[in-house]
């Protein structure tokens, strides 16, 4: 939200607590409104709010959570029921809800633009991670399929899939409240992504010029190889031989 609003967006920010929104909203000049993105009472309120509060230029979805590190055969089906309500679910309640405002900002102004938030486990599985694994790369198709789907319209559809990124609440909830399982996550990578790395990626592809879509960014910490090759220390350039 700081990145888009520092471009000049007016940004509507959307959560479940209306605590944690309304420090946003005193921090960054958003304007805070609650929501459970799993309800469609209140998908339904978001939409006709935003109908009768002006345009809507774009839709930025960061889908989250995770729930677990369970092996396939040790999985709760509840973990992994949740974890497709608030990441697929969502996603799709949101675009079909506000298509239609898209439509009409595209119309009036030349584009608009939808932007999903995935995952490198979308891309990716690894041991313990199917749950999330399926449910992002669920999500995933969202945007693959809709893009196709909106071909023809001036409606860009982006999604920016990042890989180790830390933040305080993420691997914390996905592990229970796990405080120290949490901290061994992240412990000795230098330099992880942060929300404000992934923020810079969002608002650089909605700052681009109307005409360029970027279909997919990966993005990952230097020390993040790839999904299962991690370094952990510090980053050093290997002496010549």
């Amino acid at each position: 939200m700081r990145a888009l609003r520092a471009s000049g967006w007016d940004v509507v920010a959307v959560a479940r607590r209306a605590d944690r929104l309304a420090a946003v909203e005193a921090d960054t000049g958003a304007v805070a409104f609650a929501a459970d993105l799993t309800k469609d009472a209140d998908v339904s309120a978001l939409a006709d709010w935003l109908a009768d509060s002006g345009p809507v230029h774009a839709l930025v979805q960061v889908a989250g959570g995770a729930r677990g590190t369970d092996r396939v055969e040790d999985g709760d089906p509840a973990d992994w029921q949740w974890m497709f309500e608030v990441n697929v679910l969502s996603s799709q309640r949101l675009v079909a809800a506000l298509l239609p405002l898209l439509r009409r900002a595209a119309a009036s102004d030349g584009h608009a633009d939808t932007v999903f938030v995935t995952s490198t486990a979308a891309q990716t599985a690894y041991p313990g991670g199917a749950g999330y694994n399926a449910a992002k790369a669920a999500e995933a198709m969202i945007p693959h399929a809709l893009r196709l789907e909106l071909n023809g319209e001036p409606i860009r559809v982006v999604e920016v899939a990042p890989g180790m990124v830390f933040t305080e609440e993420f691997t914390l909830n996905r592990l229970g409240g796990d405080s120290t399982a949490a901290e061994r996550v992240y412990d000795g990578v230098d330099a992880p992504l942060t929300a404000g790395d992934v923020a810079d990626v969002i608002a650089y592809a909605m700052n681009a010029p109307g005409h360029v879509n970027l279909d997919l960014i990966t993005m990952r910490p230097v020390a993040q190889s790839a999904q299962h090759l991690l370094a952990r220390g510090p980053l050093r350039v290997r002496a010549e031989a």
